[in-house]
């Protein structure tokens, strides 16, 4: 492969099945491990779970959410949804539970990870998991709850998501800048995992603005969620190139990291989905001339993004089916599989429902179908990994890097 092979190593760090070693800053007294220290090593299989564990919770309420707004009746979907939305809370207070024992007993490690430039993106992770499982409670947790449990669950998840993930767009590219300094052709798809949260919380703010007060609160609510969307996809406008011209000049991704272009698809199939929920309520938070703009803008924006989408999918797919013949395997990347592609599907959802196009509607099913799928596989190697302890298994040096292949 071209570029630095340090950094194309450094880059792999996060994934402990990739048999790679995560850097760490040196030791001193304030950074050193508990043993050196002469503390007690406590909870060892929490020292390697990553910020990137937030990814499963995404990828697993994405399943539920995007499911309930398919635009086909489909029997049982709807149960099966909320058994889906059920195993997402209880994904989130555990991977909740281990972050927290991770800052807690590691923090040496927990350092590392903030200050290398491959794991800090994965912070906008933790932003994206509240909004997900908070926007599938209100849509579908409801039904085991009740709607006024759903509803102050959400708004106390889309209060935290939002204002982690506000604070990770701000802070993550402060740090690429001051202190990561990224070698030239390195660019990443994963550093637009911290730049598409507020673009989570603009299509997920819409689900709220009809349930406050009409006036001023509800307008000022519907144009910051346009804000946030504003911010997000111009931010995606400056990264995405970066990571094209990465893959141009320098050759694809190392193999464990070939599914996160998958993440390409977040800010697309996220910012369609935000303009189509947000037309859907603009009606009701602005005056006429501008909610019937808002409404033709969420299709005169969507069906190019959408189209551009399809486009990075395909090659998306061509990359993995390579990275698969070259010997991929397994890795917590896999995840980058499900949320991106549950954006689309809701983009596509959203889509249907303006321009009544059946062949809209069954390219959201056919999108969910691929979904469902990645989400199977992903979970269940997850589990098997979790069972056998790989996923927690400190990572091993690297092996020599190698030439660009084609």
């Amino acid at each position: 492969m071209g570029g630095d092979p340090a950094a194309k190593n450094r880059g792999m760090a996060i994934f402990p099945q990739t048999r790679t070693a995560v850097p760490s800053p040196p030791a001193t007294s304030s950074t050193r491990p508990a043993e050196a220290s002469g503390g007690p090593a406590r909870l060892p299989s929490l020292r390697h779970i990553g910020p990137n564990w937030y990814a499963s919770v995404m990828g697993t309420a994405i399943v539920a959410g995007a499911g309930a707004v398919l635009p086909v009746d489909v029997p049982g979907l709807r149960a099966a949804c909320t058994a889906v939305w059920a195993l997402s809370a209880l994904l989130l207070l555990a991977v909740l539970t281990a972050r927290a024992g991770h800052w807690l007993c590691h923090r040496d490690q927990a350092r590392a990870h903030l200050l290398d430039p491959a794991v800090a993106p994965f912070y906008g992770c933790l932003s994206m998991a509240l909004l997900a499982v908070g926007g599938a409670t209100l849509t579908v947790g409801q039904d085991v709850v009740g709607a006024r449990a759903a509803l102050a669950v959400d708004v106390v998840l889309f209060v935290a998501g939002t204002a982690i993930g506000l604070v990770a767009a701000v802070v993550v590219p402060y740090l690429m800048v001051v202190r990561h300094r990224p070698a030239p052709g390195t660019a990443s798809p994963v550093w637009l995992l911290p730049l598409v949260a507020p673009m989570v919380s603009a299509s997920q703010g819409a689900l709220l603005v009809p349930r406050v007060a009409a006036g001023q609160g509800r307008e000022a609510l519907l144009l910051a969620c346009y804000a946030m969307f504003g911010l997000s996809l111009l931010a995606t406008l400056v990264v995405l190139p970066l990571v094209f011209s990465r893959l141009v000049h320098h050759g694809p991704l190392p193999l464990a990291l070939t599914p996160t272009l998958f993440l390409v698809l977040g800010p697309l199939g996220q910012s369609t989905t935000a303009v189509n929920q947000l037309a859907d309520v603009a009606p009701g938070a602005v005056g006429a001339p501008y909610a019937s703009a808002f409404g033709a803008f969420a299709v005169l924006y969507g069906i190019p993004v959408m189209g551009f989408a399809l486009l990075w999918l395909a090659l998306a797919i061509a990359m993995v089916v390579r990275a698969a013949r070259n010997g991929m395997g397994f890795a917590m990347t896999w995840w980058a599989f499900t949320f991106p592609v549950g954006t689309c599907v809701t983009g596509a959802a959203g889509l249907a429902r303006h321009t009544g196009l059946d062949a809209l509607t069954w390219l959201a099913v056919a999108l969910y179908v691929l979904l469902v799928a990645a989400w199977a596989a992903a979970g269940a190697r997850t589990v098997l990994g979790v069972l056998s302890g790989a996923l927690t298994a400190a990572p091993v040096p690297p092996r020599p890097a190698t030439a660009r292949t084609t």
